[in-house]
């Protein structure tokens, strides 16, 4: 069990979380009712303990091996979390993240979510959506998505909404953000999990009811490879 965050890494989080949820009124947003997720990608244990001592209960990773890690490590020092698998979901490590995971939130493929189904009946999941078109991004096009979620409920998950990594142009992304919404509300899907550190107004102001953010509470992420302290 890992012993409790510095004064210092709590004081961050705590004000980082404070401006958060200052740039969520600002955009229109209901600071009560979008979810904070606290991304703890790069960072050691003490930003996840941190995160959970300001009052954080949902924690995001990219990575598989990182997740399991930082879970095992703080144990029940940061009560009862819900972790957040943010990264492409590869189908040979479900069955390790399947007993830590609350949330699948970048289903892409089919075949993804009968290896989370298998690993983790009734698991709540997001489809992945990418309006770009571009080569190597992880998601399912805007005519693809109302398929997938049928696919997926067959499965018996419980698909709870969508999410999205905007592209860094404002325009595009403010494009992204309301796509996904109008999907969302087409398909009667409650969670819209869109808008990050840098474009979190964007994405409050169509809607986003959960919002994953890193830098903005921890500050800039130690080089890869050098896991650090948050701060």
């Amino acid at each position: 069990m890992s012993a409790p965050p510095p004064e210092g890494a709590f004081a961050a989080a705590l004000a980082g979380l404070a401006e958060v949820r200052r740039r969520i009124a600002a955009a229109g947003g209901d600071p009560a009712a979008v979810r904070v997720v606290a991304v703890t990608k790069g960072f050691s244990a003490e930003a996840v303990l941190a995160a959970a001592a300001a009052g954080l209960d949902d924690i995001g990773e990219n990575y598989a091996r990182e997740l399991i890690d930082k879970a095992a490590e703080v144990g029940r020092a940061a009560g009862d979390l819900r972790w957040h698998f943010l990264g492409a979901v590869q189908r040979n490590k479900v069955k390790a993240l399947a007993p830590v995971v609350g949330c699948w939130q970048s289903v892409a493929r089919v075949e993804e979510g009968r290896a989370i189904a298998a690993a983790a009946p009734g698991a709540t999941v997001l489809v992945e959506l990418d309006v770009t078109g571009q080569p190597g991004r992880n998601g399912v096009a805007p005519g693809e998505v109302e398929p997938m979620v049928e696919a997926l409920v067959q499965l018996d998950l419980d698909v709870a909404g969508l999410m999205t990594v905007a592209p860094p142009e404002r325009e595009a992304a403010a494009r992204s953000f309301a796509t996904l919404a109008a999907l969302a509300d087409r398909l009667g899907l409650p969670e819209r999990s869109m808008g990050m550190t840098d474009d979190l107004e964007l994405a409050v102001a169509e809607g986003s009811t959960m919002v994953r953010v890193g830098r903005a509470l921890f500050g800039d992420r130690p080089p890869r490879g050098d896991v650090g302290s948050p701060r």
